[in-house]
């Protein structure tokens, strides 16, 4: 029995403590229901903590740059940024561009930084154009852990190939998702693919 059916006083839609609606997603003070659900990922919390980045190890993207190009998975190397593979790709062919120098915040990038950053994206597009067919991009830095970087104390910028029809039911019904090729394999296609200056 819900406590607003056990509370003769209780107006419709209110439970007895005066929250609205009934059942155990409601919770005093927390106003008029928004339509949405919640997905709790407890998991996530190893990431807003920083478990998990390479804090103990060093910063992945800074041990990076001092392996082979195959081994990691290096598409392009510039003076001052590099183009990397997402180990945990969101679509085949997703890429990050790093600056080699360790630093969090876009605004810590100097003037040449910024720059070959910015021309390293549009090189990555060209080459996944070319290498792909993409047919769209979703391009963006998470700011910080709140905003969900894995990795925040490293700067790195996404380029995610986007082609129509590239979304289905996979990871949505049996977490997976669906990729057509092996990373060694793409990165060996994108650095071909990489436009020579």
């Amino acid at each position: 029995m819900s406590p607003a059916a056990s509370d003769p006083s209780a107006q419709p839609g209110e439970n007895a403590r005066g929250g609205q609606g009934s059942g155990p997603d409601q919770q005093d003070g927390a106003g008029i229901p928004d339509g949405f659900q919640r997905l709790w990922m407890p998991h996530r919390m190893a990431y807003i903590k920083g478990e998990g980045t390479g804090a103990g190890d060093g910063c992945p993207f800074d041990r990076i740059p001092k392996l082979s190009d195959a081994d990691g998975l290096i598409v392009a190397r510039g003076s001052l940024v590099y183009a990397v593979l997402n180990l945990y790709p969101y679509n085949a062919g997703h890429l990050m561009i790093v600056p080699y120098r360790h630093v969090a915040d876009y605004t810590e990038l100097d003037p040449d930084e910024t720059a070959e950053l910015a021309s390293f994206t549009k090189l990555a597009m060209t080459a996944l154009r070319a290498a792909s067919g993409a047919q769209g991009f979703n391009i963006g830095m998470n700011m910080g852990g709140v905003a969900g970087a894995g990795i925040a104390a490293h700067l790195h910028q996404h380029i995610v190939p986007r082609w129509g029809g590239d979304t289905n039911f996979m990871p949505v019904v049996g977490q997976t998702r669906v990729l057509p090729q092996l990373l060694a394999d793409t990165r060996t296609m994108l650095a071909e693919a990489w436009p020579r200056r």
